[in-house]
C-alpha cells in the first residue's frame, strides 16, 4: 500500500490516491487532479484472504519472460555511455544487473568496464544465458551487502514492492557505488500491467525516491540516453547514491 507519507507528498503536488480492484489483479493508482490519467500504478497480487500471492507474481513473470525471451530492450550504445559515466565516478570491480532476460546488460557492461558483472532473472530461463543467476531481485544475497560498485536495471517496473526493492538495492552498494534505474515512457503508469506491476510518470520518480530513501540515499543525477530504443520515445537514467 502506498504509505501516508507518499500520499501526503502526492497531495502536495496535486494528486489523489485512488484504490480499485478487478477479479484478476487489484490495482492502486495515484491520479492527477489536473487530468484523468494516472500518475502512479501498482498492481497487487492477492489471494482470496487478501494476503500476498507470491506464486502468482512469479508465475506471471516467468510466463512473460518466456513470451519475450527473444526481445532485447537494452541498447549497447547506452550501456557504453553509462560505462563511461561509471568510470568517471569510481573504479568498478563488481556490478549487478537486475531483471536481465537474455543477459545483454551484463555482457556489455563487462565489455566496456572490464570487471565482473552478473545479472539476475526470476525466470528459470536464467540458466540459459552467461553470467546470469535465477534470482528474485527483491531479495539480497549476504555477500552483496556493501560490496557492489554499481547496479543497473531497466526492469524496475517489474517490482511488486518498489520501495522495499530499491532500499534493498541501495544496501548492496559500496560507499561510492551507483544505482542506475532506466526509465522510459514504457515505464509510466499507462504501461503498467500484471506483468509490469509498477508504473509512474518520470516527473514523479524523484519524489518517490526521496520518500523511499528515508534519508539513506539521494538522487545524484538524471542522465539522458544517447540512443532511443525503437519502442520508446524517451529514455532517462535516475542515478542514485548512498548518503555517506
Amino acid at each position: 500500500m502506498v504509505g501516508r507519507i507518499i500520499a501526503s507528498v502526492f497531495k502536495k503536488f496535486g494528486f489523489d490516491i485512488v484504490r480499485s480492484s478487478s477479479a484478476r489483479v487489484p490495482v492502486e493508482e495515484v491520479s492527477s487532479k489536473h487530468g484523468d490519467s494516472s500518475a502512479f500504478v501498482l498492481y497487487k497480487y492477492l489471494k482470496e484472504d487478501g494476503s500476498f500471492n507470491y506464486e502468482r507474481y512469479k508465475k506471471i513473470q516467468t510466463e512473460g519472460n518466456r513470451r519475450k525471451i527473444n526481445q532485447v530492450w537494452v541498447v549497447e550504445e547506452n550501456i557504453q555511455f553509462l560505462s563511461n559515466y561509471i568510470k568517471k565516478t569510481l573504479i568498478p570491480r563488481f556490478g549487478l544487473c537486475h531483471g536481465t532476460r537474455r543477459g545483454k546488460e551484463q555482457e556489455w557492461f563487462g565489455k566496456y568496464l572490464g570487471c565482473n558483472v552478473i545479472g539476475t532473472e526470476i525466470s528459470d530461463t536464467a540458466t540459459e544465458f552467461p553470467n546470469t543467476i535465477q534470482w528474485d531481485f527483491h531479495q539480497v544475497k549476504p555477500e552483496w551487502l556493501d560490496a557492489v560498485d554499481f547496479i543497473y536495471s531497466n526492469s524496475f517496473d517489474h517490482s511488486f514492492d518498489p520501495e522495499n526493492c530499491i532500499r534493498n538495492w541501495m544496501r548492496c552498494l559500496t560507499s561510492d557505488g551507483l544505482c542506475i534505474i532506466e526509465h522510459s515512457d514504457g515505464h509510466e503508469a499507462s504501461g503498467a500491467s500484471a506483468l509490469d506491476p509498477f508504473g509512474a510518470q518520470s516527473y514523479l520518480m524523484p519524489y518517490l525516491f526521496a520518500t523511499w530513501s528515508k534519508g539513506d540515499f539521494y538522487l545524484k543525477e538524471i542522465l539522458i540516453a544517447p540512443q532511443i530504443h525503437s519502442k520508446a520515445e524517451r529514455i532517462v537514467y535516475f542515478v542514485l547514491q548512498r548518503i555517506k
